[in-house]
């Protein structure tokens, strides 16, 4: 019966979902905030809130075990969709928020990855979960937006040899 009540809630929620949940504003201001960051970096920063999972990926949930692995296999397809993958430097970075789960997820490109521990992704994760919870949408993406921007100055500073140059938008994704 849970898989059903899942599947309802997964169609339940809606685009209408994200842009409750990050209105216009919001969505402005964090866009701002990663320009600035990316200013700092070579790195690529997107943000985006998915309001539920397409069918598709709901009905390969059999039980909370298997949760993170989908939400982290579609946090990998919009990485590739968004083309992350594709940037100069191989430092892009997505954080994916998955509202219908309560879901957070990072996906650092292989860059970037190889210099950040996975303990210390994780830590963002916890300390943004804290904050939405909290309610605090806004704050919480901003502290883990200038968490990635300090890994990302740390180990893709922008310098004279390498400028910062944005490859990719800026713009919050609400879907």
């Amino acid at each position: 019966m849970k898989r059903w009540a899942r599947l309802f809630k997964h169609r339940w929620m809606d685009h209408s979902d994200s842009l409750r949940a990050v209105p216009d504003d919001m969505a402005t201001r964090l866009a701002e905030r990663v320009r600035a960051s990316e200013a700092r970096h070579t790195g690529e920063i997107r943000l985006l809130v998915e309001a539920a999972l397409p069918t598709s990926y709901v009905l390969r949930v059999r039980d909370d075990a298997a949760l993170a692995g989908v939400v982290r296999d579609r946090a990998l397809a919009w990485f590739g969709r968004l083309r992350l993958w594709d940037t100069e430097h191989n430092n892009g970075v997505l954080i994916y928020l998955l509202l219908a789960e309560h879901a957070i997820e990072f996906v650092a490109d292989r860059g970037l990855a190889r210099h950040v521990p996975q303990e210390a992704w994780q830590a963002i994760v916890d300390r943004l979960g804290i904050r939405l919870r909290e309610g605090a949408i806004e704050d919480g993406l901003t502290q883990a937006l200038a968490e990635v921007s300090a890994l990302l100055v740390a180990h893709c500073p922008a310098g004279e040899a390498t400028p910062a140059h944005n490859e990719l938008p800026d713009e919050v994704l609400r879907v």
